[in-house]
């Protein structure tokens, strides 16, 4: 574990506006602006596990998912799945909660269970205008749900179904999916209200093909719709499934979509209001696919307008591992990327954990902390990965911009 002594220190005493995605809240007073400064040019990077295989009899934690709460919590989910780690295990939907920063975590609790049905794909929206925090959640690929809380993630309200939202696809587009899912991550709230979550479906229970998509709520979560196909399968861009949303600075939204194409790159499309009017997907020669889940983020100003993308990924290209029947690389070398130009141009990556590393997602603190949640280690290092832990690491600008300067 490694962190500067400074950040406790300035941590402790740092209250600024702040602006996640596009909604922004003032919790404190302002610190004098040159200690804000000095905190913000001196790099910090600390990690710690949230949660460890085998612990509560669950054999190993799977799909993290990391938020700031409107005041402030670190709420970070996840899926306890007991017998096994594939996707259609017994599975759980687990919480752990932060009131310092991060530093100290409650005990991990159940939020969610469905019997031995599989209850996954955590998915965070944070509504900080509004002071609530919604994370939606699927139930063995067919139902999908809703629970809100307005008090920081203390506590929950009842689960309301949304998947009337999933059954458009079905009545409009004529899509008979046979699985439904979110995220996962998280999804935004733009500048407008509007809740924007990714999802994908598949007719088939082997998860494809598959298509990637949104749906949206204009009344702050009480109904949910479908919003346009964003990719569909072809013979260019494979399964689409696990999509990630971000807000640009001139407001449009972009998604960051993994697929199975050969080419291995990610796909981005954009959209005016994140529901509609899709551009055609793009492959991006800069960011490598190694066919898995990558975590998306911005950095605002005080306005909440973006001024930098981040997109944390397993930077794990040829040469680095075996290849998959799928085609997928494995999983390692989680490394993190900053765009400062709408995600134009990327920075070199910044290695996070060289070792096996898997899904991750990222979440953005008032003064400027960078949350970074992902899947470490493995339980097999022979076999398929299966992650040991999932790993928490805190870390600023200053941190990132060290390997630029190199």
């Amino acid at each position: 574990m490694k962190m500067l002594r400074l950040f406790d220190v300035t941590r402790a005493l740092l209250a600024t506006t702040f602006c996640f995605s596009s909604a922004c809240f003032a919790p404190a007073p302002l610190i004098a602006a040159e200690t804000k400064a000095a905190a913000a040019a001196e790099p910090y990077f600390y990690t710690q596990p949230l949660f460890e295989a085998g612990r509560d009899g669950y054999r190993c934690y799977r799909i993290p998912a990391i938020a700031v709460a409107p005041k402030g919590a670190i709420l970070a989910a996840a899926a306890g799945r007991f017998n096994g780690h594939g996707d259609w295990s017994n599975t759980d939907l687990m919480l752990r909660r932060s009131t310092d920063a991060g530093q100290t975590w409650d005990e991990q609790q159940v939020l969610v269970n469905d019997g031995v049905n599989t209850v996954d794909n955590p998915c965070f929206i944070v509504d900080a205008k509004n002071g609530e925090v919604h994370l939606m959640y699927q139930v063995a690929y067919q139902r999908a749900y809703l629970k809100t809380s307005r008090d920081d993630g203390a506590t929950w309200s009842a689960p309301h179904e949304i998947t009337s939202a999933f059954d458009e696809f079905r009545t409009r587009d004529g899509y008979e999916w046979q699985v439904i899912a979110m995220g996962p991550g998280h999804g935004i709230t733009l500048k407008t209200g509007r809740l924007v979550v990714p999802v994908w479906l598949a007719t088939d229970k082997r998860h494809r093909p598959s298509i990637s998509t949104t749906v949206y709520s204009d009344d702050r979560g009480e109904t949910w719709h479908a919003g346009d196909v964003i990719v569909a399968t072809t013979d260019e861009t494979p399964n689409p499934s696990e999509t990630e949303l971000v807000e640009l600075s001139d407001g449009r939204v972009l998604a960051n979509v993994r697929n199975e194409s050969k080419r291995h790159r990610r796909l981005f499309s954009t959209s005016a209001d994140g529901a509609k009017g899709w551009s055609k997907p793009e492959f991006q020669e800069a960011l490598y696919e190694p066919i898995c889940m990558g975590g998306n983020a911005t950095l605002v100003d005080d306005a909440g307008k973006t001024t930098a993308l981040l997109y944390s990924y397993p930077n794990s290209g040829p040469g680095t591992g075996p290849t998959g029947k799928e085609g997928n690389r494995e999983r390692r070398n989680l490394s993190v990327r900053l765009s400062g130009d709408d995600g134009k141009t990327w920075s070199v990556p910044r290695v996070v954990d060289a070792g096996p590393s898997g899904y991750s997602d990222l979440a953005v603190d008032p003064d400027g902390t960078v949350y970074l949640f992902y899947e470490a280690k493995s339980l097999e290092p022979k076999g398929p990965f299966i992650p040991a832990t999932l790993t928490l690491v805190r870390f600023n600008r200053a941190w990132l911009d060290q390997e630029e300067q190199k």
